[in-house]
C-alpha cells in the first residue's frame, strides 16, 4: 500500500517541478533496518535530490546544521525561486512547494484514501495518513539533498568503527555522499527556515544491516548475534516509557537510543560480545551505557563528535528518564508485561 502511494507521488513530483525531476526515493527508519517492533504502521521515506557545486556554511557550533548556497548560479534556473536574498537555499520554501504538490496529488489517488497531516512546528517531515481499516498508516516524507562532495570537517573524527567494522569499511562509507535534511535549527537567532541538518540514515542503515565484526555474522549459514535484538528492545522500552509519560519524555526520540546502541557496538566490537543467547545480558549492558549518558547529560553524535545530542538545559529530563530506566532494569522490566 505504502509503495503504491509513494510510487504515484514520486512520478507526479518529478513532472511538476524541474528541481525535483531527479528525485529518488530512499527508505529509512526502523522498518527498513528490520528493527521495527510493533506493527508496521509508520514509515520514513526520504525523497533524495542530488545537488552539486554547493557551499556549506555551519549555522552554529554543533557541526550538524548548515546553510546551503550554490557556488555558481545553478544550471537549472528553477532553483532560483528557492533562494533567499542572500543566496541561501531555503529549506522552508522547498518544503512548502513539495507539500503543495503532494496535497494536490493525493486527491488523484483513487483506490485508497490518503490525506496530508497538518504541519507540525519544527517537524521537517510531510506526513501522509493512509486509511487502511481498521488502522491507519502514517508515512513521513523527508526532503533530502544528496551532497555530491566530501563530508564536512565536523565529521572528521566521527564514525569510530575501525575496531568494529574495520578501517576499509570506514573509508568506503565516507566515500558515500552525505545527506542534508530540511530541518529548522532552533538555536538560530532569527528563525528563517533556511537551515539543513546533516543526516547519515543511509550509512546507519548500512551498518545495522551489515553489523558483524566477522563478515558472516547473521548470514544464513553464519553465526547469529543479538545486536538487532538489543536495538529493538531499546527502542521498544523508550516507546513504552514515552507512552506512559508523554509530556515528561517528549524530548526523547528513538535516535537517542540508536546512537547509544552504535556507541555500544564500538565499545564491544567483537561478534563474541553479542552471542544470540546473551540477549538479556547484552540488552542490559546497552541500557547501562545509555543510563550513564543520561546521568552525565552527554551523548555524542555518532558521526559528529562535537555535537552533544543531550542539551544541558534538559538535565532534569535526562535524570528523570535515567530513573525510569533504572527502575525497569532493577525490577525485571514490569513495563514489558503491562
Amino acid at each position: 500500500l505504502v509503495n503504491r502511494v509513494v510510487l504515484h507521488l514520486v512520478q507526479a513530483i518529478r513532472g511538476k517541478d524541474s528541481c525535483f525531476s531527479s528525485i529518488e526515493r530512499q527508505s529509512a527508519g526502523s522498518y527498513y533496518e528490520r528493527v521495527k517492533i510493533s506493527e508496521p504502521n509508520e514509515f520514513d521515506i526520504m525523497l533524495v535530490i542530488p545537488v552539486e557545486r554547493i557551499q556549506l556554511e555551519e549555522s552554529d557550533d554543533t557541526g550538524a546544521y548548515y546553510y546551503v548556497s550554490f557556488k555558481r548560479s545553478p544550471k537549472e534556473k528553477a532553483w532560483l525561486k528557492f533562494l533567499e536574498e542572500d543566496g541561501k537555499l531555503s529549506a522552508f520554501k522547498m518544503l512548502q512547494t513539495l507539500r503543495e504538490i503532494i496535497k494536490q496529488e493525493v486527491k488523484s489517488i483513487k483506490d485508497v484514501e490518503v490525506t496530508v497531516a497538518r504541519k507540525k512546528a519544527g517537524c521537517p517531515a510531510i506526513t501522509l495518513q493512509i486509511k487502511n481499516p481498521p488502522a491507519e498508516i502514517s508515512v513521513d516524507i523527508i526532503l533530502t539533498l544528496e551532497v555530491q562532495q566530501s563530508w564536512p570537517v565536523s565529521t572528521q573524527d566521527g564514525l569510530k568503527i575501525e575496531q568494529w567494522l574495520g578501517k576499509k569499511v570506514r573509508k568506503d562509507l565516507r566515500f558515500k555522499s552525505p545527506y542534508l535534511v530540511a530541518k529548522q535549527n532552533k538555536r538560530e537567532k532569527v528563525l528563517r527556515g533556511n537551515t539543513w541538518r546533516l543526516s547519515f540514515s543511509h550509512i546507519e542503515k548500512h551498518m545495522i544491516n551489515n553489523h558483524g565484526n566477522s563478515k558472516t555474522c547473521c548470514e544464513s549459514d553464519g553465526p547469529k548475534c543479538c545486536r538487532k535484538g538489543c536495538l529493538k528492545l531499546l527502542k521498544y522500552l523508550l516507546e513504552q516509557l514515552k507512552m506512559k509519560y508523554p509530556k515528561e519524555l517528549e524530548k526523547f526520540c528513538s535516535y537517542h537510543v540508536k546512537t547509544a546502541f552504535l556507541h555500544s557496538c564500538v565499545t564491544w566490537p567483537n561478534d563474541s560480545d553479542w552471542h544470540l543467547g546473551d540477549l538479556d545480558y547484552c540488552f542490559q549492558r546497552c541500557l547501562g551505557f545509555f543510563v550513564d549518558c543520561l546521568q552525565k547529560s552527554q551523548l555524542t553524535h555518532f558521526f559528529i563528535p562535537q555535537y552533544n545530542l543531550l542539551s544541558l538545559e534538559d538535565k532534569a529530563k535526562h535524570h528523570l528518564l535515567s530513573r525510569k530506566i533504572s527502575y525497569e532494569l532493577n525490577n525485571g522490566f514490569p513495563i514489558f508485561h503491562e
